[in-house]
């Protein structure tokens, strides 16, 4: 009799843990390649690890700033996932302090300025952004360069103190300014 019910109620009790588990809504689906495909890139600064993950869009012969991202309004900066910008000791970016840690790095893009933010929540899906969550924003000046079909996050002029990490997509760099924090 105990043979009888023993399949049931293992069934009930996995049914249970299936139904309570919280869905993410990062997971992919499938093992398809994606049309973004994802990469990363680190650099390291004096002993300060700088990473990010990323998802790459391509132009594929679209209008990019102003057209497919908006400016003036908050994009996820990449596809797919929110974009990850991790350090491992304290750092000022543009000369504002930022906490070791993994951050979600979003932008507002514009014409003439553009707002680069770190937000608190590392791990979401790319438009699931929360202001209220920032850690930090700061402003920096967008750069006319040749043409880029992926978007690609790289770092220029790395020193002990400091580095340059550079968005570059299209036709626009945007570099901002990282420096490892005082020992």
């Amino acid at each position: 009799m105990i043979r009888r019910f023993l399949p049931i109620g293992l069934s009930f009790l996995l049914f249970a843990l299936v139904a309570t588990a919280p869905a993410a809504a990062q997971e992919r689906g499938n093992d398809e390649p994606r049309v973004s495909p994802n990469a990363a890139v680190s650099q390291t600064i004096g002993t300060t690890e700088v990473r990010i993950t990323y998802g790459r869009p391509q132009v594929k012969g679209r209008e990019i700033f102003g057209g497919l991202v908006s400016y003036d309004e908050v994009w996820r900066t990449g596809a797919n996932e929110a974009t990850t910008f991790s350090v491992s000791s304290d750092v000022t970016i543009e000369g504002e302090p930022l906490s070791a840690g993994t951050y979600s790095l979003y932008t507002i893009p514009g014409a003439d300025t553009w707002t680069i933010i770190f937000n608190d929540i590392a791990d979401q899906w790319g438009t699931n952004y929360d202001a209220s969550e920032d850690a930090l924003r700061v402003e920096v000046s967008p750069e006319s360069a040749p043409q880029r079909e992926m978007m690609t996050f790289l770092f220029e002029e790395v020193d002990d103190e400091s580095g340059t990490c550079i968005l570059h997509w299209n036709d626009v760099r945007v570099p901002f300014e990282i420096r490892v924090a005082d020992n």
